[in-house]
């Protein structure tokens, strides 16, 4: 349940780590964009959003406040997320923008958590790993 309420694993696109399959999974798993790169999955190291050149300077910690927001990659990215998983990193990233990352925070555990048994549901499965249930 912490992962769903610690703000350091929301990704500079807006992604939710918590909820990503690989940062859910037993063995090996990723501990979020934010944390240092030691075991990290090859994709993650080499993202285009984390390794931005605007975001490198440190001065950008949410895309949404980038001169550029949204740029091409981030536009791409979110049309393949609201396609397959019915979230919008576009979305995610204004919400912060207008609420703050502590209500943001607040409404995705609301969100990713199973009715059911109260687990989190994988973003990339859109179900419990625990009891199977729905979001």
């Amino acid at each position: 349940m912490i992962a769903l309420t610690n703000s350091a694993l929301i990704a500079p696109c807006g992604i939710n780590c918590g909820v990503c399959r690989a940062h859910m999974r037993k063995r090996n798993a990723c501990p979020g964009c934010r944390a240092d790169d030691a075991g990290k999955p090859k994709t993650r190291v080499q993202c285009k959003i984390k390794m931005c050149e605007k975001r490198l300077g440190g001065k950008i910690k949410y895309c949404s406040t980038c001169s550029e927001f949204p740029c091409q990659t981030l536009r791409h990215m979110d049309e393949r997320y609201r396609t397959r998983y019915s979230m919008s990193v576009i979305g995610n990233l204004l919400m912060i923008n207008d609420y703050g990352i502590r209500k943001f925070v607040a409404s995705e555990k609301q969100r990713w958590t199973c009715l059911g048994c109260g687990g989190t549901i994988c973003v990339h499965e859109l179900q419990c790993p625990h009891c199977g249930g729905m979001r």
